[in-house]
C-alpha cells in the first residue's frame, strides 16, 4: 500500500472526508492514539522500563497522547501525563477520563527514558508561546539528558506543510498518521524515523491526487529484472554527451553511475581534448568526439537506445547549438541534466519542441529549475511540491526535481516523492551519478511499460539509499557511494509490517 504526501490542509481535508463517512472524530483519535501505543510498545519496549512521560496539549494531538497514555497503561507500563493545557474538545476530555481511569498519573517524574510527544499537531502554526514553548524546551532537555522523544504526528512547532521549525521540538521517531507530512520530508532531522501508520483515511478524489512517497517496495516492484541469458543489447546502450574541454569528470561520474545500474554498453561523446581522460578512468566505455558533421549525428544516433545530455557541457552558443542538433536528428528518450538544460534558460518552448513529447526526463537541481522557467531558488524551494507541474505538462516529459526531498512530475499532473538519501549527496558531480541511473532506467523500462516519471523515480530512490548505505557522511565521496550502488539495487524488500504504511529512516 502506497502513502501520500501531504500539506497540513490536505490532511484535514482527508480526515473530513473519512468522518463524512460516519467515521466520528473520537473514533479517529482512538485510531491514531492506539496504533501510536502499539507502535511504541513494538519499537521500544526497551526504554519503558521507568515508564513513559507524555506532554500533552489542548487539541487533537493531546487527545492522541491521552489514547497513547491509556493504552500504554493497559499494557502494564507506569504512564506519567505532563497536562500543559487542559482539553478543550469532548473527545479530548474523554479520552483524557479514559487514560486516567486506566491509572494514568498526572505529572512528570525523573527517570523515565521515553517521552512522548503529543502537544502540537498537524494544524498548528508559527512559533510556539508561553507554557507550549516550555514544554518543548523540556522535552529537548530531557532527550539532551538521553530519554528518547517520539512525536505524536509532528514534533511540536514543526510546521506540517512547510517544514519550519522555529523553536520546534526534535525527536527520534515521529509517528504520522494517513500521510507523511510534507514538513517532516523537508526538515527530517527534526523528526527522526519517520513512519506512517494507517487509520483508515478514505482513499478518495484528494488523496488520489496527492503526491505518492516511493520506498523499496514500490521500486522493487518495478524494476525489470536482468535475464539470465541477457546480452548488452538487452541491457541497452546510452550514450552520454557532455565533457566540455576541462570537464571530464561529469561525463565519467555519469557513466560510472550507468554501469553500476546495469547498463550493457556505453558511449561517452564529449569534447576531443578530454578523450584520455575518459579512456583511463573508465575503459569500459566508447568514446566519441562531438559530432559536428551530419554522418557523425548519424552514427550517435544508431548507437544509442537512450541519450543523456548535459554532464559538462558548458553553457555556452556553442553547447547550445549541439544540444539543438542532436534533439533534432535523434527522436528516441533522452535525459537532460545540468547544462543541457542551462542553455535553454528561460526558454522552456524552444526545449518543448525539441523534445516533441519523446520519452524524456530532465533532472534539475532548484537553481536550475529556477533559471528554466524564471523564478528565484527561493521561490523553487518554497513550492517544490508543486514548482514543477506546469513544466512537465509543457514539455510532455518527467521532471525529477532534485532536493530534500527530490520531487517527480509526470505530464499528467501526478508526483512522486523520493526521500532516501543524505547529506554525502551534496556534492559536486552526484547530479550526474544520477542522471547516469536515470538514463540505464529509461532504457530499460521502456520495455516494462513503465513511464519516465517511474524510471526517474526509481532512479532517485536507489541513488539516496546508496548514500545511506555508506556509513559517514563527511568522509564519504562520490566513489563509495558509486561503490554502495550493487548493494542498493539488491537489497532484499522489507517485508509489510500489519498497520504500517511507509518507513522513512533518518540517516545522518
Amino acid at each position: 500500500m502506497s502513502v501520500c504526501v501531504a500539506s497540513a490542509a490536505e490532511t484535514v481535508a482527508c480526515e473530513r472526508t473519512t468522518m463524512a463517512t460516519g467515521i466520528t472524530p473520537a473514533e479517529l483519535m482512538s485510531r491514531a492514539g492506539t496504533r501510536a501505543a502499539g507502535e511504541i510498545l513494538d519499537r521500544r519496549s526497551d526504554r519503558l522500563d521507568h515508564g513513559a512521560s507524555i506532554f500533552v496539549g489542548s487539541g487533537n494531538n493531546g487527545g492522541d497522547g491521552w489514547v497513547v497514555a491509556e493504552s500504554l497503561c493497559r499494557a502494564g507500563i507506569i504512564t506519567n501525563v505532563i497536562e500543559v493545557a487542559p482539553p478543550r474538545s469532548p473527545e479530548c476530555t474523554k479520552a483524557r477520563v479514559a487514560a486516567i481511569s486506566a491509572g494514568a498519573t498526572v505529572g512528570e517524574r525523573a527517570d523515565e527514558q521515553l517521552i512522548v510527544d503529543a502537544l502540537l499537531g498537524t494544524g498548528s502554526s508559527g512559533a510556539p508561546r508561553g507554557e507550549i514553548a516550555a514544554a518543548i524546551a523540556r522535552i529537548a532537555e530531557r532527550r539532551a539528558e538521553g530519554a528518547y522523544v517520539i512525536a505524536v504526528d509532528v514534533p511540536s512547532g514543526l510546521d506540517a506543510t512547510t517544514g519550519a521549525r522555529e523553536g520546534a521540538a526534535v525527536a527520534d521517531l515521529t509517528l504520522t498518521f494517513g500521510t507523511v507530512k510534507r514538513g517532516q520530508l523537508i526538515s527530517r532531522g527534526n523528526c527522526g524515523n519517520i513512519v506512517a501508520l494507517d487509520i483508515g483515511l478514505a482513499d478518495d478524489e484528494l488523496m488520489m491526487s496527492l503526491p505518492v512517497l516511493v520506498d523499496r517496495n514500490w521500486v522493487s516492484a518495478r524494476i525489470p529484472p536482468i535475464p539470465l541469458d541477457a546480452h548488452k543489447g538487452i541491457r541497452k546502450r546510452l550514450s552520454v554527451v557532455g565533457g566540455g574541454s576541462g570537464m571530464a569528470g561529469a561525463t565519467i561520474l555519469c557513466g560510472e553511475g550507468a554501469l553500476r545500474s546495469g547498463i550493457g554498453l556505453l558511449r561517452i561523446v564529449a569534447a576531443e581534448a578530454n578523450a584520455v581522460a575518459i579512456h583511463s578512468a573508465i575503459p569500459a566505455a566508447l568514446f566519441q568526439k562531438w559530432p559536428s558533421s551530419a554522418a557523425e549525428l548519424e552514427k550517435l544516433a544508431a548507437s544509442a537506445d537512450v541519450i543523456a545530455i548535459g554532464p559538462g557541457l558548458g553553457s555556452s552558443l556553442q553547447a547550445r547549438d549541439l544540444v539543438e542538433r542532436i534533439l533534432s536528428s535523434w527522436s528516441g528518450p533522452v535525459v537532460i541534466d545540468a547544462d543541457g538544460l542551462n542553455v535553454f534558460a528561460g526558454d522552456l518552448d524552444s526545449l518543448a519542441e525539441l523534445l516533441g513529447k519523446r520519452p524524456a526526463i530532465i533532472t534539475p537541481h532548484p537553481v536550475e529549475m529556477g533559471r528554466l522557467i524564471g523564478l528565484s531558488t527561493e521561490d523553487v524551494l518554497a513550492n517544490r511540491f508543486d514548482a514543477g507541474t506546469e513544466t512537465a505538462k509543457k514539455l510532455g516529459c518527467a521532471v525529477l526535481l532534485k532536493g530534500t526531498p527530490t520531487v517527480i512530475f509526470s505530464p499528467d499532473g501526478s508526483r512522486l516523492v523520493s526521500a532516501s538519501g543524505t547529506a554525502a549527496l551534496a556534492t559536486g558531480g552526484s547530479g550526474d551519478v544520477l542522471t547516469g541511473i536515470a538514463s540505464t532506467l529509461l532504457a530499460q523500462m521502456l520495455d516494462a511499460r513503465r513511464t519516465p516519471a517511474e524510471s526517474a523515480a526509481c532512479a532517485a530512490f536507489i541513488h539516496g539509499r546508496a548514500a545511506e548505505l555508506c556509513a559517514f557522511v563527511r568522509g564519504t565521496t562520490l566513489d563509495d557511494i558509486l561503490a554502495a550502488l550493487p548493494a542498493a539495487w539488491n537489497e532484499p524488500s522489507p517485508e509489510p509490517r500489519a498497520g504500517v504504511l511507509a518507513e522513512v529512516s533518518l540517516h545522518s
